[in-house]
């Protein structure tokens, strides 16, 4: 069969003021029509701006130097004017890209969003794209489409606008989809759902996928054909079932090895009942938050929508509590209010035996200083006019920490503890890689040495070698400061590896909170059941 894509020796380099940096080394592979090919591996080795390059969206600093990327019956595509590159996007091929939080308009209603691709292709008119547009949301998995189409971006979960992104990028019905980490922020139950639509569209409509994920356990499942990719250059490609079963290269057996959904995740020891006896770090009490949803045309009543309903748990001195459930079940928001960047409609929050719902002024400033939060959206968390370094030394700045060279000396052990090469200090976050501002996001929450870290979805960014670097890092902080996580998360394999304690969320209410071992082992929950059986890598005879 011919290709649908094919690339051939292409060479891609970023304008630095050290000169031109290569990101993509002499890269070969092609696309057959239908086929899935997933490009796998480490953050920063050149997976997404090899998509980026085949779709002509690199940044103004980046160029292809060398090679040729050609698409069926659109020719080569490297050498095509902007506005020839406008007639491809979209139309032929879909482009999912990896952060949804900066890829959507934040003033614009997401149905509109969708609609816009209908009519720009016209596909549709400006009476009939909204009614598509909803269809197309409710075909991406989005839950309550009609409502969700006149919200804003920041009032849906990250799950959720990143499954407007995918109605955006078959809106059009494209040959190819080039899809960058497209799960990454998907519970298991809806990446399924995602990935099985993809899987519906290449069946029906002979619809390729090019999907880059750091997930082997995806690529185990739903990719024919693996690619791997290290500082650039392809390293292994080949049947997935061959890669998987007999890598031959040394980098691709690490990848494995390190993979939390491909091997055996041992949860840690049973954490004592209550603390030992010590107080509670965090409590909190019948938590309820409620939010206005947008009127729906016809209706004169505005309705409100409860996120969290009647939730109750305590995180005990040196534990790790997870809370998963699918996008939209309320996790985030339940963190959020833990540290009170919401309020609540109702219910208690207790940090350190006092009531956080209440205090004010200084007293909050204080006891802000011992709970911080690594965001699930490192780019959007990050001030992209600050370096790396002004980054992680202003939560010091801020409460008066050290000295100036204490600070930066702080610094440069905290980028060093989370894997990150000390030259990323000077750079700035549009600089670094998606798993390598999450990294960033995680040293700045550190630097105070808070009592509680809550993580929403801290290694959702990053490649599984990585993802096993940083929770090792969690782990090793924990057993030495006793430290306490609040720990939100879709990925079941990194929750059984990390959490003591796993709490089940669904439609806002806690379904379920055992011991991590107990819930995997013998889940009494229907919804529990649905989200362990939902686990990628188990189509490839690799369970968690």
């Amino acid at each position: 069969m011919s290709a649908l894509l094919s690339v051939r020796g292409l060479e891609v380099g970023y304008r630095t003021t050290a000169g031109t940096v290569p990101a993509v080394r002499g890269v070969s592979l092609d696309v057959a029509p239908g086929e899935v090919v997933a490009v796998v591996g480490e953050s920063g080795s050149g997976k997404s701006t090899l998509a980026q390059a085949v779709i002509g969206l690199l940044p103004d600093n980046g160029a292809a130097t060398a090679g040729t990327v050609e698409l069926d019956g659109t020719g080569e595509l490297t050498t095509l004017g902007e506005r020839g590159l406008r007639a491809v996007r979209g139309a032929r091929i879909g482009f999912v890209p990896q952060d949804p939080g900066v890829a959507l308009n934040p003033v614009q209603r997401v149905g509109a969003q969708v609609a816009e691709a209908l009519r720009t292709h016209g596909i549709a008119d400006r009476r009939s794209a909204p009614r598509r547009a909803v269809e197309l949301l409710e075909r991406a998995g989005l839950p309550d489409a009609a409502v969700r189409a006149g919200q804003y971006p920041h009032e849906l979960s990250g799950g959720m606008r990143q499954r407007v992104l995918i109605a955006v990028a078959i809106a059009a019905g494209p040959g190819l989809v080039i899809a960058d980490e497209p799960t990454s922020a998907l519970d298991a139950t809806v990446a399924r759902r995602i990935l099985d639509h993809l899987d519906t569209l290449r069946r029906d409509d002979g619809t390729a996928l090019l999907l880059i994920t750091h997930d082997l356990a995806v690529a185990a499942d739903r990719a024919d054909r693996i690619v791997v990719m290290r500082d650039g250059r392809i390293v292994e490609q080949g049947p997935a079932a061959a890669v998987l079963a007999d890598p031959s290269d040394a980098y691709t057996r690490e990848l494995l090895a390190a993979a939390p959904g491909l091997a055996t995740s041992t949860p840690p020891s049973p954490f004592p009942a209550a603390g030992a006896g010590e107080a509670p770090v965090a409590e909190v009490h019948d938590l309820v938050k409620e939010f206005a949803l947008p009127r729906i045309r016809g209706q004169w009543r505005r309705e409100r929508h409860r996120a969290v309903d009647g939730v109750s748990f305590t995180i005990g001195r040196g534990e790790t509590l997870a809370l998963v459930g699918e996008s939209g079940s309320g996790k985030s928001t339940t963190a959020r209010l833990l540290l009170r960047l919401e309020d609540p409609t109702s219910g208690r929050v207790l940090l350190d035996g006092e009531d956080v719902t209440t205090v004010r002024g200084e007293a909050w400033r204080g006891l802000r200083r011992r709970a911080q939060l690594v965001h699930q959206n490192p780019y959007a968390s990050l001030d992209p006019r600050f370096s790396v370094r002004e980054v992680i030394t202003e939560p010091l700045r801020a409460f008066a920490v050290g000295t100036r060279a204490e600070q930066d000396q702080h610094a440069a052990a905290l980028v060093d503890r989370v894997a990150l090469p000390a030259p990323v200090l000077d750079r700035r976050p549009a600089e670094l890689s998606g798993g390598q501002r999450q990294r960033v996001a995680i040293a700045r929450a550190l630097a105070l040495s808070p009592q509680l870290v809550v993580c929403d979805e801290p290694v959702s960014a990053l490649d599984v070698s990585v993802q096993a670097q940083v929770l090792e890092l969690l782990a090793e902080l924990q057993e030495r400061d006793g430290l306490s996580y609040l720990f939100i998360s879709h990925d079941l394999a990194v929750v059984r590896r990390v959490a003591h304690r796993t709490g089940v969320m669904h439609a806002g209410r806690l379904r379920e909170l055992r011991p991590t071992a107990e819930l995997f082992a013998d889940p009494h929950d229907g919804h529990t059941q649905e989200l362990l059986a939902a686990i990628a890598g188990q189509r490839a005879g690799a369970v968690t």
